[in-house]
């Protein structure tokens, strides 16, 4: 599905970026034969991708479902397996949907900050050329994820500080939620998401991991 088929939605205020260290929160307990991580508030994701032109961008997203990720907890013990939980009751699968929310906006290539003027940035025609798929992963194996439909999409523009700056490019950001159906598959599996530009080149990829 290209991107520029989406429809209309801004993720409002995504501090993702920020929220991003709120995905798990270990801790220990029992003599450390346990570790403990929460997933308040959903499951984040966060990559940086590229295209074949030389243009870097950032992708930023998270994962929800209503209310299904309050209290939810994954637990790693030592001498079991990994088990999910809610208040002390087991949970197994996600639920029936999910939200999938993500940003996307280009960004300097390498630890070097280019000079936002003189850097080539992301277009509109560059971005509704690219190709998005979804898969769930369990261990090595991929799956085709088909059963997805967009819920918002829109772009907005990125100004600069100087709001009095001459001949800046436009900067541009790219925001989409997707309704996944995701009934009866573990919360072992692991949501993928890859984009890609129109000749198959891998563009970026990045997973919702629990």
């Amino acid at each position: 599905m290209y991107f520029h088929r989406l429809t209309v939605r801004f993720l409002a205020a995504l501090a993702i970026g920020a929220a991003a260290s709120l995905l798990v929160v270990p801790r220990t307990a029992g003599r450390d034969k346990e570790t403990v991580w929460s997933y308040d508030g959903g499951v984040f994701m966060d990559t940086d991708g590229s295209l074949p032109n030389g243009i870097c961008f950032r992708v930023k997203g998270r994962v929800t479902s209503n209310h299904f990720f309050d209290e939810l907890k994954r637990i790693d013990k030592i001498d079991a397996n990994t088990v999910f939980e809610r208040r002390n009751q087991p949970v197994a699968d996600f639920p029936d949907k999910l939200l999938l929310e993500f940003i996307l906006y280009d960004t300097p290539c390498g630890i070097k900050i280019q000079d936002t003027a003189s850097r080539t940035h992301l277009t509109r025609e560059m971005v509704s050329e690219l190709h998005l798929s979804l898969f769930w992963k369990r261990g090595l194996e991929l799956r085709p994820l088909l059963t997805y439909q967009p819920v918002d999409f829109s772009v907005h523009q990125i100004f600069p500080f100087n709001r009095d700056a001459k001949d800046v490019p436009e900067k541009l950001e790219w925001d989409y939620a997707l309704e996944v159906f995701s009934a009866g598959v573990p919360l072992t599996d692991s949501l993928v998401m890859v984009i890609r530009t129109p000749d198959g080149h891998v563009a970026a990829r990045v997973a919702a991991r629990l």
